[in-house]
């Protein structure tokens, strides 16, 4: 009881922190809202800003684990990804594009995290905060690790077209990868089972489907 007393007042604090960033954010006040950005990562991490942005995505999770349930953990996580969010919007109005991106990047992974794991919990909300996150990096690289979670999210919830391009954006690189030309191969083969409308709701019909089986067999044999 004293520990789930805890959580709450932290996220009511943080709540109150969130919003007093995105008010001096939106006021172009960014370097007081960095202060409240140091806060905010203290708080749930117990390190800064600078010390955050040295952190891989699972460092992050595994900072906000202290035995809580999974509500408790993808609350937590959540709030971090609003965090991660305001942060890049900083950056950005100080001019610090690179580390803007790196913090949306982090921001998207986390969420392909929690949306991919094996949690007991279902989080529909999670979709449109993954997509909104892309967008917000349309023309920005992405690493292959981000884009090999977006390849498996877009699968997950039918948006096949868009698993294609996340999947091709890895074979740009990877293609002479003989484990990933495998897994191409089964995803193509798993679509191949859907039925026509299923396809073409998620953007990728049949023909394309088999077009694209073709393709990545031809991969393995060259």
């Amino acid at each position: 009881m004293i520990r789930q007393d805890y959580i709450l007042r932290m996220v009511e604090e943080l709540g109150r922190i969130l919003r007093r960033m995105r008010n001096k954010v939106d006021s172009q006040e960014y370097d007081e809202a960095e202060n409240d950005l140091d806060e905010a990562f203290t708080k749930l991490l117990g390190s800064g800003a600078e010390a955050v942005s040295e952190l891989s995505e699972m460092e992050l999770l595994e900072r906000l684990t202290h035995d809580d349930s999974t509500l408790v953990l993808r609350q937590k996580a959540m709030l971090l990804i609003d965090v991660l969010q305001e942060a890049s919007r900083i950056y950005s109005g100080q001019g610090r594009e690179a580390e803007s991106h790196e913090s949306l990047i982090k921001a998207l992974n986390l969420l392909l995290t929690l949306q991919l794991r094996d949690y007991d919990l279902e989080a529909p909300e999670l979709v449109p905060k993954i997509e909104l996150v892309r967008e917000q990096l349309a023309g920005v690289e992405l690493p292959l690790r981000t884009q090999a979670g977006l390849w498996r999210h877009y699968e997950h919830v039918g948006a096949y077209g868009k698993a294609e391009n996340a999947l091709f954006a890895i074979l740009e690189t990877e293609r002479a990868n003989p484990n990933l030309i495998s897994e191409a191969r089964a995803f193509y083969e798993r679509l191949l089972r859907q039925d026509d409308q299923t396809l073409a709701a998620g953007d990728l019909p049949r023909p394309e489907v088999e077009a694209g089986l073709k393709e990545v067999r031809s991969m393995a044999v060259q």
